[in-house]
């Protein structure tokens, strides 16, 4: 086994190499992970014959169980979508809040609607209603799109059951549960900061906006699913996993009361119970078929496929690390350095994250670096150090970044005033979250 300095020149050379590879030769993500991996592998002196399998294991230990994760919460936001009942939600809440808090508002249908669906699913989603309450308000459309974006964000860097937060969670030994109460203690605030409150300072600075033609394609009035049973629908897995985290506490440890609870609790038959139960309150009840619910069901399973793989070899990549001895020797320096674990573990990911652009790279590359030393400093809740990592897998979206291009031309914006707005967000979720992180620390 090389020396440790040797290792961790290896280790820098395998990510920037991984930079190259997707930001300058546009290779894709996954393939680019596999063949880093593999390289640095050999580089750091592990057996040719074994490198296959255990890298094979890396990436099967993450996929068994994020790969059921995924589908189940695309399901989920399937139907929600399908079924009107996002719709719902956004009217709902923004007649609730009133029109002079409507960027609190699309905030706050933001992190309710994100909970079981990607950051671009939602986007796409709520980008309509943006532009309809927007026109009809009056305002810059980024006035309500940035409080949506980062609510977005929020959920899909930190809370359970999003892929890379699950990940994040299985590979530091976390509790999803109370991962999940962290999650949102950091989470509603820092939304809170980054989107309404730096919204009503940097829109004023932002060039006029452009009619949108999707705002066209916002649809009237319909029979939508009531508010109530569409939020009951989504938060059920929620519900559950919070409930399985609190089964020591509601019942004897080791009573088949106790097994139960932590069994509803996982987030797999959480996620398979609130996706029955969207069958009937969002599908069957609503007037749907079972067949076309079935297509609905195999339609949104397709595109899961590369993220599902990325988050996979990411997994993989973090385990080639290990073997090879590079977590080992960071471990080390970072012992030597005193290094704050929740500290490293959001550098490591804001370093993955502005070189790749992907939150999910990021937090997986970070997770399986980091695992090695929060084990051995058991004095850190495994729970901050998912929320650590997905802050640094957030911050300073550039470029390479496809939810950059994604802002940018929904709403029409010059690259400038998307660095002004959208960059910042990014930037102020990932700062405010871990000073939170740090401060919650204190506290539990």
């Amino acid at each position: 086994m090389a020396p440790a300095t040797l290792l961790l020149v290896e280790g820098a050379a395998a990510v920037a190499i991984l930079i190259v590879l997707i930001v300058r030769a546009r290779l894709s993500p996954f393939i680019a992970l596999v063949l880093v991996s593999l390289g640095l592998a050999l580089a750091t002196g592990l057996p040719p014959a074994s490198i296959v399998k255990a890298f094979e294991a890396g990436v099967g230990s993450a996929l068994g169980h994020i790969a059921l994760v995924v589908g189940l919460g695309t399901i989920l936001g399937k139907m929600m979508v399908a079924s009107g009942g996002a719709d719902r939600v956004a009217r709902t809440v923004i007649g609730f809040f009133g029109a002079r808090r409507a960027d609190w508002a699309m905030m706050t249908v933001a992190l309710i609607v994100g909970l079981p669906v990607f950051f671009e699913v939602g986007f796409v989603l709520l980008v309509p209603i943006v532009f309809a309450v927007a026109a009809r308000l009056g305002q810059h459309t980024m006035r309500l799109g940035l409080p949506m974006a980062a609510g977005l964000s929020v959920v899909h860097a930190m809370v359970p059951p999003h892929p890379a937060a699950m990940l994040a969670t299985q590979a530091f030994g976390a509790d999803v549960g109370l991962t999940v109460l962290f999650a949102l203690i950091v989470g509603v605030p820092t939304a809170a900061v980054a989107g309404p409150l730096y919204a009503r300072l940097i829109v004023p600075r932002l060039a006029p906006a452009a009619p949108a033609p999707t705002a066209a394609e916002h649809r009237p009035d319909r029979a939508l699913p009531g508010f109530g049973i569409t939020v009951a629908t989504l938060l059920l897995p929620v519900a559950l996993m919070l409930l399985g985290s609190a089964g020591a506490t509601i019942t004897a440890p080791g009573s088949t009361a106790d097994q139960i609870v932590r069994f509803v609790g996982t987030p797999v038959v959480a996620l398979l119970a609130a996706v029955l139960a969207s069958y009937w309150t969002l599908g069957l009840a609503r007037g749907l078929t079972m067949e076309t619910i079935q297509r609905y069901t195999n339609e949104c399973l397709a595109p899961t496929a590369l993220i599902t793989l990325v988050v996979g070899v990411g997994a993989g990549f973090g385990r080639m690390l290990t073997d090879g001895g590079v977590s080992g020797a960071l471990v080390g320096l970072a012992a030597q350095w005193h290094v704050p674990v929740l500290v490293l573990a959001w550098s490591i990911a804001a370093l993955m994250r502005v070189a790749t652009g992907s939150a999910t790279v990021a937090m997986a590359t970070a997770a399986g670096i980091v695992a090695p030393l929060a084990a051995a400093q058991p004095g850190v809740r495994p729970e901050l150090l998912v929320l650590a990592t997905g802050a640094g897998s957030v911050v300073l979206s550039h470029v390479n970044d496809g939810g950059f291009w994604l802002v940018k031309e929904y709403f029409g914006l010059s690259v400038a005033d998307t660095l002004r707005s959208w960059t910042a967000c990014e930037t102020l979720i990932s700062l405010v979250a871990l000073s939170l992180t740090l401060l919650l620390s204190l506290a539990v």
